[in-house]
């Protein structure tokens, strides 16, 4: 069965750059792009755009809380409907450039705390999920099977796609490690051997070692953020050649 590789990219603000996203777009199929609330600005969105477009790389709107200072890593509280307008201000931003660049945008994923909070709470996956019906019926959603998004998903009738990570370690629980704990984040060797498992046999092993976790996954993402990520894609992506798994967008 054929597998997406995503990445983060246009995560960078003005002059500061983030991660090498021109090389990232030669070796991924989707990019979930920043809209401009935890990183990016009009240029960049453009610029990552019109590259991902040249590239063949499908785009998706890479959607998180209003939160420059914090990357979006922090979790606020808010209003759902306020949420609701907020993430569907960024899907609309991102999306004049998408059609700039000749293209649309294609699927939505949260990013950072937004990520977590709406897969654990459903009033927030809903507001979501609402943003994108406003915008595009037809867009797809990215996230964590079993999640609150992936209910809401099913519920307002989107398509669901389950998603991977290649360079983040896992609880017993199918949960995202957090960064702050001792091998949350994965080096480059244990990123292609979890990348294979969840390919292969759709499981990943635990952070504290006591086992392996399902991971049910359309697509794996490598942070474009991480240290050698560019590298790690690229032997993600070799290997999972060898492994006879083919890589292609999900949309």
């Amino acid at each position: 069965m054929p597998l997406d590789l995503n990445s983060d990219l246009g995560e960078g603000f003005g002059p500061w750059q983030m991660g090498d996203d021109a090389a990232m777009l030669d070796i991924v199929t989707s990019a979930n792009i920043a809209c401009g609330f935890h990183a990016g600005d009009p240029s960049i969105m453009r610029r990552t755009c019109a590259l991902a477009v040249e590239k063949g790389v499908r785009i998706g709107a890479h959607v998180g809380y209003r939160d420059l200072a914090g990357f979006g890593r922090r979790e606020i509280t808010m209003d759902p409907a306020e949420l609701r307008d907020e993430v569907l201000y960024q899907i609309g931003s991102l999306g004049a450039f998408a059609e700039a660049a000749g293209d649309r945008v294609r699927y939505v994923k949260p990013h950072g705390a937004l990520y977590h909070s709406a897969s654990r709470e459903r009033r927030f996956a809903d507001a979501v999920l609402a943003a994108m019906l406003d915008y595009d019926p037809e867009l797809a959603l990215l996230g964590p099977a079993g999640s609150e998004l992936a209910h809401a998903a099913e519920a307002a009738k989107v398509r669901f796609v389950g998603e991977g990570f290649a360079d983040r370690a896992y609880t017993p629980t199918g949960t995202l490690a957090k960064r702050g704990l001792p091998g949350a984040v994965l080096d480059t060797d244990a990123a292609v051997a979890q990348a294979v498992s969840i390919a292969m046999s759709g499981s990943a092993r635990t952070v504290d070692g006591s086992g392996e976790v399902a991971v049910q996954a359309a697509s794996l993402c490598v942070h474009g953020d991480t240290p050698a990520a560019v590298e790690m894609a690229r032997l993600i992506r070799t290997a999972l050649d060898e492994v006879g798994v083919p890589v292609e967008p999900f949309v």
